[in-house]
C-alpha cells in the first residue's frame, strides 16, 4: 500500500475543478473515510424543517403544503460528492391525505435551486402515519410516522433512507409541547452500516393571541443510537418560530434557524404554508 495519497477536491462555485496535492498519511485518510465521511453525509436534510404534531389530516381531507428553506450560511465544500448547502433554496411540496381518524399518508417532492445549478429535482419520499384515535382520550397525543424514500446522490450520499418518528404532544392551556424522538437509517450509501441515528426534535410554544403563537423548535442529529458522535460532529439547531392561526384550513409557520455546532448549517430561514382541501 502506498504511504501517501493525492486528494482531489472540486470547486463547484466557479464551475471548474482543481486538484490539490497533499501528502496525507494513508492511515489518516482511511480514518477520515470510514469515520467522518458517513457523518458528513447527513448534513443535507433541510427540505422539511418541522416538529410534527400528533394531529393527522381529517378523513376525506387533503392537505397541500409548501416548505421553503433558504440556507444563508451553510457548507461551502463537501467530501462526499454532494453539493455544498451554502445559498441553496429548497422547495418541498407535501401532499397528505387523511383516510381515517387514525391514519394518513403523505407524499413529498423535494427540489433545490442554486446559482449555477438551476432548479433540480432532488427526490421523493412517502410517509404513512398512525395515531391513537382522539376518542380513546389518552392524556397525551401519540402517533408514529414512518418515512422512506430516495434522494439523488449529488444531494445526499445516502440515497435511500428510512425515518421512524414517534410523536408525543400536549396542549396545556396556552402552552403547547411536542417531542419527536426520531431514528434515521440509511438503506443505501456510506452510512448503511451505521445503524439507527438518533435525531431528536422538540417544540414548545405559547399562544400570545388566538391567531399568533410563538415558540422555539429544536432539531438534532446526535449520531448512532448506540454511541453518540462527539459534540462537534453532531448537528444541533435552534429555530425561534411563529405560527399564524388564521383559519382551520390554513397552516402557516416561519422561523430562523441557528446552528449550534460546526457540523450544522449556521443560518437557515424556513417557512411552511399549507391548505386543507375537501377531497
Amino acid at each position: 500500500m502506498p504511504e501517501f495519497f493525492a486528494v482531489s477536491t472540486e470547486d463547484r462555485s466557479h464551475g471548474k475543478s482543481s486538484v490539490i496535492r497533499r501528502q496525507t498519511p494513508a492511515a489518516l485518510l482511511l480514518l477520515f473515510a470510514t469515520v467522518l465521511a458517513p457523518r458528513l453525509a447527513r448534513a443535507q436534510g433541510n427540505y422539511e424543517i418541522q416538529v410534527y404534531p400528533y394531529e393527522t389530516v381529517a378523513p376525506g381531507k387533503t392537505m397541500v403544503e409548501l416548505h421553503s428553506n433558504f440556507t444563508f450560511e451553510g457548507s461551502k465544500s463537501t467530501n462526499d460528492g454532494t453539493y455544498p448547502t451554502n445559498h441553496q433554496l429548497h422547495e418541498t411540496i407535501e401532499i397528505t391525505h387523511g383516510f381515517t381518524d387514525w391514519f394518513e399518508t403523505g407524499f413529498y417532492i423535494f427540489t433545490s435551486a442554486h446559482n449555477g445549478q438551476g432548479l433540480d429535482w432532488v427526490g421523493d419520499h412517502i410517509r404513512p402515519r398512525f395515531r391513537i384515535p382522539p376518542k380513546w382520550k389518552w392524556p397525551v397525543g401519540l402517533s408514529l410516522s414512518n418515512e422512506i424514500g430516495y434522494q439523488r446522490a449529488r444531494y445526499s450520499a445516502d440515497t435511500w433512507t428510512w425515518e421512524m418518528r414517534p410523536i408525543v404532544d400536549k396542549q396545556i392551556g396556552k402552552w403547547y409541547f411536542s417531542f419527536n424522538p426520531t431514528f434515521d437509517k440509511s438503506l443505501h450509501g456510506p452510512s448503511v452500516h451505521q445503524g439507527f441515528v438518533f435525531s431528536p426534535n422538540f417544540k414548545f410554544s405559547f399562544d400570545f393571541t388566538k391567531k399568533i403563537t410563538g415558540g422555539v423548535e429544536y432539531y438534532g442529529s446526535l449520531g448512532p443510537a448506540t454511541q453518540f458522535d462527539p459534540i462537534h460532529l453532531q448537528q444541533q439547531q435552534i429555530v425561534p418560530a411563529i405560527d399564524l392561526n388564521l383559519s382551520p384550513k390554513w397552516e402557516i409557520n416561519f422561523g430562523l434557524g441557528v446552528g449550534l455546532t460546526g457540523a450544522t448549517d449556521h443560518l437557515i430561514a424556513k417557512t411552511i404554508v399549507g391548505y386543507r382541501f375537501d377531497f
